[in-house]
Order: C-alpha cells, then structure tokens, then sequence
C-alpha cells in the first residue's frame, strides 16, 4: 500500500516562495504534478530516487528543486520566484516503472490528495 501525504501549500504574492512536502512511501520514480482549474494535469518535476536523476518542466526549471529526504521519507518541492500561473492544485505521484514520459499523469499509478497553491499578482 502506498500512502503519499502533501502538506505546505498556501497563498502567496508573486515573487514569494513555498516548499510542499509529501511525505509516505518512496517509490524509483517520484514526481511533483500540478492541475489548474480547466487545465490538464501536468508534470512538474519528477526525481529518480536511485540515481538521484532529476527532470524539470521547462515553466519552472531555475526556479523549483525537487528533492527528497529518505531519513524522513518525504518529497519536496522548493518552489521560489513563484508566478501566478503556478496557482494550481498541487500533487505528488510515485511510481515503481520507469515512467517513459514522465510528465504525463498516466506514468504514474499512485497519487497524494494534493494541496493547493494559489498565487497572486
């Protein structure tokens, strides 16, 4: 069973910061998504816990690091120079394949509740 628990989203004016963490069970393939209302759900960065590889969507590379604490057993997000686009809901996914595009929902079969950032100018 894996369980996966999203915390540290809230509000927060343009230029601010948040980190979301994520805490449960570790799979290979951990990764941040995010869905604005309307909006397809989207991959937002995705880390290879075993190699420590780390993959960033091009909206949010210099600006978010995905990272994980494997003493604690959580994922986070540091997400900086935050933008109003990035107000959206956010979760944290896991799976035990190699997900070959891992941006994509489908890539990963296990899912947090999410938590929600909203963003405002």
């Amino acid at each position: 069973q894996v369980q996966l628990v999203e915390s540290g989203g809230g509000s927060v004016q343009a230029g601010g910061s948040l980190r979301l963490s994520c805490a449960g069970s570790s799979r290979d393939w951990m990764a941040w998504f995010r869905q604005a209302p309307g909006k397809q759900r989207e991959g937002v960065a995705t880390l290879y816990t075993v190699g420590g590889l780390t993959y960033y969507a091009d909206s949010v590379k210099g600006r978010f690091t995905i990272s994980q604490d494997n003493a604690k057993n959580t994922l986070y997000l540091q997400m900086n120079s935050l933008k109003p686009e990035d107000t959206a809901m956010y979760y944290c996914a896991a799976s035990t394949r190699n997900p070959i595009i891992w941006s994509r929902a489908a890539s990963f079969a296990y899912w947090g509740q999410g938590t929600q950032v909203t963003v405002s100018s």
